[in-house]
């Protein structure tokens, strides 16, 4: 079988046409490159170079072996090119798990950023609860997760890249449209859209100590896990609702957001969290990127 130095000093022979051209061209003598061809020949047994006192011509075999040549050359150097970029972490494949309302705002500005910065590492997108993704990091189906905290596993390296503050969606027709804020005050025996305690216990957990810091008793008149499904509750008149800012660039018709003055100001937190045993070369880069972003 022939070899792929054999190949490229054939390869450069047939585009220079010129024995000393194409041994300058690979930084080597005439010789060397006249007898690696002359072993490539004597491999495919045919002539691929018509030789003269005056001039190197391609024989009828060799137009035809000079395709596959040329596509051979370059595929070994793509190769080479993309082993060097995976190792460095230049390339290669993230998995990144998401919650719902993260994929409203961040992770649309991290899949821009990241074909601008880092063109060669390809992202796959794993839509998931933080509960989920905890156990996809644990078994390497994702390689980084933005999860709500608290992120209680010693595995996991984490860094807060999100801090926002609670809106009011509020239905058609609500009287409190007319308000520019609202305090936790005003849902004192007034009807609200829950988090359910399993499967959403993070905002669940947030609502009910904001609220007992305040003496506030508000009327749950359902319980649910996904903010995109209570947004539609609200849209649909069920009641108010008190969600993370960033839902509220699900633009939803007749639903309107009003700020809720909370102590702190920004109470909601993602964080973004990875093995640190994590083999992947691809990671750290992407990583960077994210905590770039989570600092502008």
């Amino acid at each position: 079988m022939f070899e792929l130095s054999q190949l490229r000093c054939f390869v450069a022979a047939a585009e220079e046409l010129h024995f000393g051209r194409a041994a300058q061209r690979l930084n080597m003598t005439q010789s060397p490159l006249s007898r690696q061809i002359q072993l490539l020949e004597r491999i495919l047994g045919v002539s691929l170079l018509e030789r003269t006192s005056r001039q190197v011509s391609l024989t009828p075999a060799g137009h035809v072996f000079l395709i596959e040549a040329r596509r051979i050359v370059r595929l070994a150097e793509s190769a080479s090119l993309s082993a060097r970029r995976v190792a460095k972490g230049d390339a290669g494949k993230v998995a990144i798990g998401f919650t719902a309302v993260s994929g409203y705002s961040l992770v649309p500005q991290i899949v821009a950023q990241a074909r601008a910065s880092l063109p060669h590492i390809e992202l796959e997108l794993r839509e998931m609860v933080s509960g989920d993704q905890v156990d996809a990091l644990l078994t390497g189906l994702i390689d980084i997760g933005f999860v709500r905290p608290p992120i209680d596993r010693h595995e996991f390296d984490t860094l807060c890249v999100l801090h926002e503050p609670l809106l009011v969606a509020l239905p058609p027709g609500d009287p409190r449209q007319g308000e520019p804020t609202l305090s936790l005050a005003d849902f004192d025996g007034e009807s609200l859209i829950m988090y359910a305690r399993q499967g959403a216990g993070y905002f669940h957990d947030m609502l009910v100590r904001l609220f007992d810091d305040v003496g506030v008793r508000p009327n749950y008149v359902q319980h649910v896990t996904q903010i995109h499904s209570m947004l539609g509750l609200v849209h649909a008149g069920v009641a108010a609702a008190i969600v993370p800012r960033s839902a509220s660039g699900l633009h939803l018709l007749d639903v309107q957001f009003r700020a809720l003055r909370t102590e702190p100001a920004a109470p909601v937190e993602l964080h973004m969290a990875w093995r640190r045993d994590n083999a992947n070369p691809a990671l750290e880069p992407m990583r960077l990127l994210c905590a770039q972003l989570a600092s502008t």
